[in-house]
């Protein structure tokens, strides 16, 4: 379980970092690199400006959140929560890939 919420984080991580450089987001490099400064940038770049939704901001904390709890507290994540993450991230990249990247998911 944990390292299905690791990776689905990972994704939106990767992804968030994808759509701040399709808009030419003013994100310092070293900032969009730790996990910190690229949420900060996504939330300050994209969601306060209403590209995208509050929800998928929340939701990109809340898996952040949550990676945390399984890598480094060694508490269980149990199967709901797994599976929430990856669903999750599945709708996360989706959207990145329709609105910035101009794919199809």
């Amino acid at each position: 379980m944990e390292g299905a919420c690791n990776r689905a984080y990972y994704a939106m991580f990767d992804g968030a970092r994808a759509a701040l450089m399709a808009t030419g987001a003013p994100a310092e490099a070293h900032t969009a690199k730790t996990h910190n400064g690229l949420i900060a940038a996504f939330s300050r770049c994209l969601v306060k400006t209403g590209r995208v939704s509050v929800e998928l901001g929340r939701t990109f904390n809340q898996a952040e959140e949550i990676r945390l709890v399984s890598d480094y507290t060694g508490n269980s994540i149990g199967p709901e929560q797994a599976i929430w993450v990856v669903e999750q991230a599945t709708l996360f990249v989706q959207t990145i890939r329709t609105q910035f990247l101009n794919t199809v998911p």
